[in-house]
């Protein structure tokens, strides 16, 4: 009997510590998750104070340049992208942006891997899952 006890409490031990390495795992990816999503919020907030002088409006694709260098640099959102302007624009080009209906920023290198991620979700809503 003595035996049995000490097997038991071996195998709850192995898989207690299994369940534990499983919460520590999802912790660390919800941990690298939230850092995502700050610095992604962080780099919305820096691309909403970049000067526009036209009306964003969500779905479109805009194109982000830096007038001046240093702490003095002014970014400004532009239109015309650098193929536009036949490959010399007249400031540096700093990225292809689209604006997304929650007023967030994509850009064109995240693209496609969100369109998929909300494509996914809307299969899966449609099917009742």
């Amino acid at each position: 009997m003595a035996k049995e006890i000490a097997q038991a409490n071996a195998l709850i031990g192995a898989a207690t510590a299994d369940k534990l390495g499983l919460i520590a795992e999802q912790i660390r990816a919800l941990q690298e998750q939230a850092r995502e999503i700050l610095e992604k919020a962080r780099r919305d907030a820096v691309l909403h104070t970049a000067e526009c002088r036209f009306q964003k409006i969500a779905g479109q694709t805009y194109h982000l340049y830096r007038k001046g260098e240093g702490e003095g640099a002014k970014r400004y959102f532009s239109m015309l992208s650098p193929d536009d302007w036949r490959g010399h624009p007249p400031d540096p080009f700093e990225g292809t942006y689209r604006v997304e209906a929650d007023l967030s920023f994509t850009s064109v290198e995240e693209m496609a891997q969100r369109d998929a991620r909300l494509s996914t979700a809307r299969r899966l809503l449609g099917s009742g899952v």
